[in-house]
C-alpha cells in the first residue's frame, strides 16, 4: 500500500505524506491568504481587516467565572473589556513594532483582536475585576446572587358561606 500524497493545483505532488508538516497551521494560513486574495479581487481594493481571537482559558468556581487571556506584549491601555448581561467582550490591538533590518520570518499576530464569551449563568457586571500580569489578562466575573430556596407555608382560612339578605 502506498502513502497518500496531496496534489496541488499545478498537478505536482507533495514530497511528504499527508499529515506531515513542519507547522500544522501552515496550510490553514495559506488557505486564509488565498481567500483574502479572492475577496480582494472580487470586491476590489483591500479586504477589511478581520479581528483574530487570542487564546484563553475559562474556569468556574462557586463564586465566579475566571477568564485568562494570553496577550503578550499588549499594554492594558490598549485593551477594552465590556460586559453586557451574560456576554463578555474583550477587544484591543497589538501594534506593529518598528523594525530595523529585514524581517526574515513572522509568526506573531498583530492588529485588532476580539474575544467574545457568553457566560452560562447570571453575573454581577458591577463587580467585574480585570488585571494584567506577565502578558496574561485575568478577568474575574462574579456570579449574581441567586434567589435562595424558601419554603412557603400555606395558611387556611375558613370561608363563610352565609349570605345576608
Amino acid at each position: 500500500m502506498t502513502t497518500p500524497v496531496r496534489r496541488y493545483r499545478g498537478g505536482t505532488m507533495q514530497d511528504r505524506p499527508l499529515g506531515w508538516a513542519r507547522n500544522p497551521l501552515t496550510e490553514f494560513d495559506q488557505l486564509l491568504s488565498e481567500m483574502s486574495g479572492l475577496i480582494e479581487s472580487t470586491v476590489g481594493g483591500a479586504a477589511p481587516a478581520v479581528a483574530w481571537t487570542p487564546l484563553a482559558d475559562v474556569t468556574e468556581s462557586d463564586e465566579a467565572f475566571h477568564v485568562e487571556i494570553e496577550l503578550p506584549g499588549v499594554k492594558s491601555k490598549d485593551i477594552d473589556v465590556e460586559a453586557n448581561g451574560q456576554e463578555l467582550v474583550v477587544t484591543g490591538e497589538i501594534k506593529e513594532k518598528e523594525r530595523k533590518g529585514v524581517l526574515r520570518r513572522r509568526t506573531r499576530r498583530t492588529g485588532a483582536f476580539e474575544y467574545r464569551l457568553r457566560l452560562p449563568g447570571e453575573v454581577d457586571t458591577e463587580k467585574i475585576n480585570a488585571h494584567m500580569s506577565d502578558g496574561v489578562l485575568t478577568i474575574t466575573v462574579p456570579k449574581a446572587e441567586v434567589a435562595k430556596h424558601r419554603h412557603v407555608e400555606i395558611s387556611e382560612t375558613s370561608e363563610s358561606t352565609e349570605s345576608s339578605g
